[in-house]
């Protein structure tokens, strides 16, 4: 692997956590606990081995955050809204789901024409700005894996499309990335994981 210095820290850092392993419901969910106390929990398909959800218990002022935070996939509250959240869920509604190649978000009800969308790289290569120019819509996306890797973004690994009142945002996964993501999964599926335990993956 060529792997950055930052990269291989975190490479180390996932493999020091303390994890347990489930396979569950077509599913590999690993539960992470670091040694500063934050807890990560991961679930891959176990076909496509495509990473369906990450999500992160951090540790505040005030003790353990009290929900999850959804960094990839939809909280179980948007893929089974109640009355409560049908207003809000008719307003445009941002989830990462990856491909193999590529980190990919959706943005829900945005109905507008693709020309209508201005998506670029920050001048200081940290983040996305998805902006319209009938200035209906702004929002800033990160990427969390790239800022722990210290990757810098670049405006040409990024596109967009649009359907069903969805606009869709790729950027294309760098080598390290990949490579880093190739060297997890096969250390996770050389690991005994239980079918009939459970691990603490729920949202709370």
């Amino acid at each position: 692997m060529n792997l950055n210095e930052v990269a291989s820290a975190w490479l180390g850092k996932l493999q020091a956590a303390n994890k347990t392993f489930l396979i569950q419901d077509g599913r590999r969910k690993i539960h992470f606990l670091f040694s500063d106390g934050a807890e990560m929990c991961e679930e891959y398909d176990l076909d496509s081995s495509l990473l369906l959800v990450r999500k992160w218990h951090r540790k505040t002022g005030l003790g353990r955050a009290d929900t999850w935070e959804y960094e990839v996939g939809d909280s179980a509250a948007l893929r089974a809204p109640t009355e409560l959240l049908y207003e809000s869920l008719s307003n445009p509604i941002l989830s990462r789901k990856d491909t193999a190649v590529m980190f990919q978000w959706r943005i829900r009800n945005l109905p507008y024409a693709i020309s209508n969308y201005i998506v670029t790289v920050d001048d200081d290569s940290a983040g996305i700005t998805v902006k319209t120019v009938n200035k209906k819509y702004y929002k800033k996306i990160c990427i969390p894996d790239m800022e722990r890797c210290q990757l810098p973004l670049e405006q040409k690994a990024l596109s967009i499309g649009h359907a069903n009142n969805t606009l869709i945002i790729s950027y294309k996964k760098p080598t390290v990335i990949l490579e880093l993501e190739a060297a997890l999964k096969e250390a996770y599926s050389k690991a005994k994981a239980s079918k009939d335990g459970d691990v603490d993956c729920s949202p709370s």
